[in-house]
């Protein structure tokens, strides 16, 4: 974890700014296209939530502006931004995950199936690790999403806040689903958010 030197950093004007505002929160929904990434889990027969949550993971990790977050006043980067991502339980209700970030699909799945596990064979709501190196996201597979707002506390916060459409396909018969997100504008400008979006793009389509 590096704390950054507000006093020298490029962005301390726009940092001051924004934190100055009652919410300092932008959002935008993104279509993206998942043909390649939907086809890959029918074919591996393997979830296709892990493998956009994955490959949305290795976009975040990407973007320096994405691992900023406000601790205790600091403004600090995370060396590895993780998934903290609601999961359904079968009687309906939910509960906050948190699933390691891993390079390898493989790995991730299994940090997401011991989450899954969890989440189903407990009452709790929150997770046993609960920190803010990690994203905070919901997938919406009932919706097709063309906004979303996420709730707020009113308090500081840092974390980027994801949510994943339905999915429908086009008459060229590719399988798109739209994506929310929603960021502090202390720490992420659109440019950023656009960064993540073609990174994010461009691992769907491997």
């Amino acid at each position: 974890m590096e704390v950054i030197n507000l006093k020298s950093w490029k962005r301390r004007s726009h940092f001051e700014h924004f934190m100055g505002l009652k919410d300092p929160y932008f959002g935008v929904t993104i279509p993206l296209d998942v043909t390649t990434a939907y086809q890959y889990a029918k074919t591996k027969n393997i979830s296709f939530f892990g493998k956009y949550l994955h490959d949305c993971m290795k976009a975040m990790n990407a973007i320096d502006e994405l691992k900023l977050r406000i601790v205790e006043g600091s403004v600090v980067k995370f060396d590895t931004i993780n998934a903290s991502a609601t999961l359904m339980r079968p009687n309906k209700t939910f509960g906050f995950s948190y699933i390691a970030y891993d390079k390898t699909l493989a790995q991730f799945l299994k940090n997401l199936e011991a989450e899954k596990q969890r989440i189903e064979h407990s009452e709790a709501l929150y997770p046993l690790r609960n920190d803010d190196a990690c994203i905070h996201c919901s997938a919406l597979p009932w919706l097709n999403i063309t906004g979303h707002k996420e709730p707020v506390s009113g308090k500081e916060e840092s974390i980027p806040k994801l949510a994943f459409g339905k999915t429908w396909r086009t008459e060229g018969k590719q399988v798109m689903m739209s994506m929310s997100i929603q960021v502090n504008h202390a720490l992420v400008d659109g440019y950023h958010v656009g960064l993540f979006a073609e990174k994010f793009q461009h691992y769907l389509n491997k």
